[in-house]
Parts: structure tokens; sequence; C-alpha cells
């Protein structure tokens, strides 16, 4: 399971940067690191008289000290006596929840197939091969909430497992009832692949496929949700029970 505001890992390393001009507003030290590939995007306040910073680097979040004489910079972990990491919370409130809310609107914009209630209490998003297994686990796993009216699943749906998999993709998607013909195929009726694919619905499965490789998914069902603090998280596979039940919240 991948979590996106889990702790990220970094070595606690010491550059020693040449300052030169910069186009950000940066001291000359931080400027120099975007040479290295970071995006700079906030000030935090840290101890022992140096500065932080929050960055992003390969979609991770890094945390930068600027040392007292505005000449160094340190990357990395800094722990306070207790062995805690002073860093993570601010790299979680500048970094990471920023990032989630960003990847959650993309969802949000995607094309995706209603399962349940338009106004459920909680709206989970799944990416879903229709040669999927597990998507079928999954499916079947979240009948109690969806049909409660208390959760809508968004099938975001993509064609990767298998040769026919675009084109039972296809076929869904271009039903005159996508979500009922979704819901057939998932209770056992099956689909058949289409076999030449239109272009709009073939652009469609590609920019699914694009934002689910983008969100980090490599297999289906790719499952995203927001926890109990509002906080984006996935899961990769058909979820253990105790799983489902954070996902899909109370029955």
């Amino acid at each position: 399971m991948i979590r996106l505001h889990a702790k990220y890992a970094l070595p606690a390393l010491l550059f020693t940067l040449t300052p030169f001009a910069s186009a950000e507003d940066w001291p000359a030290p931080i400027a120099a690191t975007v040479k290295h590939g970071v995006d700079i995007v906030g000030r935090f306040d840290a101890p022992a008289g140096l500065q932080g910073f929050a960055g992003k680097l390969n979609g991770q979040g890094l945390a930068l000290y600027l040392t007292e004489d505005g000449q160094h910079v340190l990357v990395g972990t800094l722990l306070d006596a207790n062995g805690t990491d002073i860093s993570q919370k601010h790299l979680d409130e500048l970094v990471y929840q920023p990032m989630a809310k960003g990847m959650w609107a993309q969802l949000e914009a995607s094309d995706w197939i209603g399962d349940g209630a338009d106004d459920a209490e909680r709206v989970v998003y799944t990416f879903t091969d229709p040669s999927c297994p597990f998507c079928s686990m999954f499916w079947k796993q979240a009948r109690p909430w969806v049909e409660s009216g208390k959760v809508q699943l968004r099938h975001i749906m993509v064609g990767i497992l298998r040769e026919d998999s675009p084109g039972k993709s296809a076929t869904i998607l271009a039903a005159k009832n996508p979500a009922a013909a979704l819901h057939d195929h998932e209770s056992g009726d099956g689909v058949v692949a289409m076999k030449t694919i239109p272009a709009a619905i073939e652009q469609q499965l590609k920019a699914n496929y694009d934002l689910m490789s983008q969100l980090g998914a490599q297999a289906t069902p790719a499952i995203f949700f927001q926890d109990d603090q509002g906080r984006m998280q996935q899961q990769q596979g058909a979820p253990r029970p105790d799983r489902l039940a954070e996902i899909m919240g109370p029955r």
C-alpha cells in the first residue's frame, strides 16, 4: 500500500553550496538547490538559529535548513532530543497536503463512472480494469456501503491487464448507461470487448491510464480515498476487512 502522506526517508546530508544568482526570492544557498532539481515551496520555523525551508524533489518532500551564517544549507532529517523528526509536520502542511489536494482535484475532474448515490457521504475513486479479478472482488466488498447510499464508488476505467481489456472498457464507456453496463459486468454477465475503439474513447482510456501512472499506481484496483482527517490515502489491490472499513467508513 502506498500512503501519499508517508514519512520520507532521506539521509542527513550536508551540502556546501556556492551562492549564485537566482530568479527565486530565496537565500542564495537555498536558491542554489534548485539547480539540483529541488522545488522550494515555503519556509518554516526551525531551532538553533536555523531557518527551515520545504521543498519537493522527485515528488517527495524535502526539508532544508539554512545555517545561521546564511552561507550553507543542511538537507535531510532533523531530530530533537527525543528522536522526533521536527520537519515532518511542516512537510505535511507545505508539501504533502497541497499535493494531495491537487491530486484529489484531478480525480474529481477525470472521466469516471458513478456507482452509488450522488449524495453519498463518502466518495471513493478506483481505477478499474474489466479483466481484473481483484477489481471485481472490491466491487463485491463495497456493495453494503454502496447499496445503503453511504458511499459512491467512482470507477476510472483503464484497459491494461489483458489484450481485450481496452475493448471491454470501451464497451462499458460507450454504453447508453455506463453505470448499468459496469454493474451488469461485475454482477457476472460479462461484457463483449469492442473490436474497433472510437478515437474519443481511446483517448479517454489513455488519459485515465496517464492519471493512474501520475498518481503512482501500478496495478488495479488502485483505490483513492480520504481518511478521517481528510487526507488522501491510496490502497492498491482488494483491501483486507480492517482496511476496507477504513476506506468505506461505518456501515
